[in-house]
């Protein structure tokens, strides 16, 4: 795989978890841009038999992620506004609301997920990462990633359950 073909298959992918944990949008656009170019720097001395690709991209990112956050000086905050807004093209108000309505509830639930939590879930849902990648990158053992991703998504539902009886 060249970088072209890797840059390719995982902006989306890499995007969305630094979105997870920047909540900014100019700035994952600037944390982004630092992970890929991060990875172009360091990819002729990526070793296959050290990591899937997937995984070395992504302790990258979370890296990153990680000298955002120091840069700034404070932890994370959920930033409902920022991170519910989504360039679409509804075609009725109600529907567009809604969607933005769900997903300012989904995102206050993760905001209420400790660090680590946050963490795996990003890596899982919004980067598609195995468990066992995620083990890899993270230095947990494959079934405490899964425990860890089984209490955060029980603990999401509760919030979001209560959220729609409100």
């Amino acid at each position: 795989m060249n970088f072209t073909e890797l840059y390719d298959r995982y902006f989306a992918k890499v995007y969305n978890y630094v979105r997870y944990h920047v909540r900014l949008p100019d700035e994952t656009d600037d944390v982004t841009g630092k992970v890929f170019e991060a990875a172009l720097n360091r990819f002729e001395t990526y070793d296959a038999a050290r990591a899937p690709v997937q995984a070395w991209l992504f302790t990258i990112a979370r890296n990153a992620v990680i000298d955002w956050a120091r840069a700034r000086n404070k932890r994370n905050e959920v930033s409902l506004d920022d991170a519910a807004e989504q360039p679409g093209t509804e075609p009725r108000a109600e529907a567009a609301l809604e969607k933005k309505e769900e997903a300012g509830m989904l995102l206050e639930a993760v905001a209420g997920l400790d660090e680590r939590s946050r963490d795996i879930i990003a890596l899982k849902f919004s980067s598609g990462m195995t468990n066992r990648d995620i083990a890899l990158m993270t230095g947990l053992g494959e079934s405490n990633v899964g425990i860890v991703i089984y209490r955060a998504v029980k603990k999401m539902q509760a919030v979001l359950e209560a959220k729609r009886k409100l």
